[in-house]
């Protein structure tokens, strides 16, 4: 299924670039092609992500050793990332 990003997953994006490359520049890529990894595997299996209890559109996959979480929903003809955020944030059940 086609992956789409909202502009806040893409803002989410950076901002996870920006800390990564502040303070552990040497995990840059590593840190980037886990997200990737796991968006790409949402591409191809939407519908294996737990739900969110807030928001039963929205699903979260967690980022398998590092800590982001995957906010997305599923649309007619695509997946849509909502955000991605530190799993020590409060976790995300907007509106987007």
């Amino acid at each position: 299924m086609k992956v789409a990003y909202t502009e806040p997953a893409l803002e989410d994006l950076d901002q996870i670039r920006d800390y990564v490359v502040a303070n552990y520049p040497t995990l840059v890529s590593v840190v980037e092609e886990h997200i990737h990894t796991v968006i790409g595997r949402i591409g191809e299996w939407p519908e294996s992500a737990q739900a969110v209890a807030e928001r039963p559109d929205v699903r979260v996959a967690p980022v398998v050793r590092y800590p982001y979480k995957v906010f997305y929903r599923i649309a007619k003809k695509q997946v849509e990332i909502l955000h991605i955020y530190h799993s020590s944030r409060e976790s995300w059940v907007g509106e987007s």
